[in-house]
């Protein structure tokens, strides 16, 4: 059950790629690597809390009652994370703004508490939340990084603001003349980025129904 749960959250059942929820705040700030990373880790944290929260209470709420009280813990998860980021990573959580406490409006994670998290048990649903997170994360993490060394040329830009002074030196200036590319950095670049890679998703799932089709034809002609 594991290993089917991690191929669901990291790539069968994609929360960007598949379900493609989400993608107000994955379109919104994923300028950057950095900007994708630090919202990928807080809605990563927020559906492993509140999976793990919802399994454990689920046979005290009555069912009539049951979303409230989910979006109740969702959103007591995400102003507990708000507060960290607002004490620890004061500087990235105003680059982030907004779409941190919108996470409570990210239709992924009280989709995991309701079809997930409220059937299962607490290992099952923990993993479930990590592994979906993990899952959008990667695909915030990829498209933010595509679109600012397009945008910008360059990557991991302004890594101290979630590592600290010393990560400056994680930036990586592919051209020191690079006059940039705007369409990157906008919102309609995000869609196009996003797109190349449901499409490049869709290509490599569709290999092994292409060979298994090719075996299939020459069986039948043999």
């Amino acid at each position: 059950m594991n290993s089917n749960i991690t191929r669901e959250g990291l790539w069968r059942n994609n929360v960007a790629l598949v379900q493609l929820l989400g993608l107000c705040p994955l379109l919104a700030v994923t300028s950057t690597a950095i900007n994708g990373i630090g919202l990928g880790l807080a809605t990563l944290i927020t559906l492993v809390l509140s999976n793990t929260l919802v399994s454990l209470i689920r046979d005290f709420v009555r069912h009539e009652v049951r979303l409230p009280v989910f979006v109740l813990i969702i959103a007591s998860v995400v102003t507990m994370i708000e507060l960290l980021m607002r004490a620890f990573f004061y500087d990235l959580y105003l680059v982030l703004g907004i779409f941190i406490p919108l996470i409570v409006t990210n239709c992924a994670i009280i989709g995991r508490a309701e079809g997930f998290a409220s059937k299962h048990g607490v290992g099952a649903s923990a993993l479930d939340g990590f592994m979906m997170g993990l899952g959008f994360l990667m695909v915030l993490a990829l498209l933010g990084a595509m679109r600012e060394i397009i945008g910008f040329g360059t990557l991991f830009a302004h890594a101290e603001l979630m590592f600290g002074e010393s990560a400056k030196a994680l930036t990586i200036v592919f051209n020191d003349d690079y006059p940039g590319f705007l369409l990157a950095i906008l919102p309609p670049g995000a869609f196009f980025g996003l797109a190349a890679l449901i499409v490049g998703k869709n290509l490599i799932d569709a290999r092994p129904k292409k060979k298994a089709l090719a075996i299939d034809t020459l069986a039948d002609t043999a």
